[in-house]
């Protein structure tokens, strides 16, 4: 017999902006488990990109209405099965480069995430409602910018830094 009152299932996504140069968080969506990534990638951006990245979850973005207009180049990660299907060769080898250089790029993105769930412990939503939780995120995110910023000047004064 199962306990009384109803069951709640809620699971959630964080969408983020991250520079590149500074690996700081510029953009926090959040969104039901179940929305897509490339369908956020508009509420990404913060208007003055000339280049944005992304994970296979953004295949097409480009031709995506709400991406009309805006002078964006996006760079998007293949699909690991479309470069598998290539024939072993220099063609191959090139692509594999390719993919390489964008995933170091893209792996900036991570660094807010590592920050969030690791050195802050942030595994699982604590609130009922996606506002809740978002508002979290966003004190989450905006705290991960003071640990990214306080290591880089760390790093550029010479200093270790305590923690992290």
């Amino acid at each position: 017999m199962g306990l009384p009152g109803p069951t709640h299932h809620f699971g959630m996504k964080a969408h983020i902006g991250v520079d590149a140069d500074s690996g700081l968080v510029h953009s926090v969506v959040g969104t039901a488990a179940n929305v897509s990534d490339v369908s956020q990638a508009h509420a990404l951006l913060h208007g003055h990109e000339e280049e944005a990245f992304g994970d296979a979850g953004y295949i097409g973005v480009d031709k995506r209405e709400e991406m009309k207009g805006k002078p964006v180049k996006w760079h998007v990660a293949a699909k690991r099965g479309k470069i598998k299907a290539m024939q072993d060769g220099p063609l191959k080898d090139l692509v594999t480069a390719v993919e390489r250089t964008k995933a170091q790029i893209r792996a900036r993105v991570e660094h807010p995430f590592h920050i969030v769930k690791n050195l802050f412990r942030h595994r699982k939503v604590r609130y009922k409602g996606l506002a809740k939780n978002t508002a979290q995120l966003f004190s989450l995110f905006a705290l991960a910018n003071l640990v990214i910023a306080r290591n880089r000047l760390h790093s550029v004064h010479g200093s270790s830094p305590s923690c992290v």
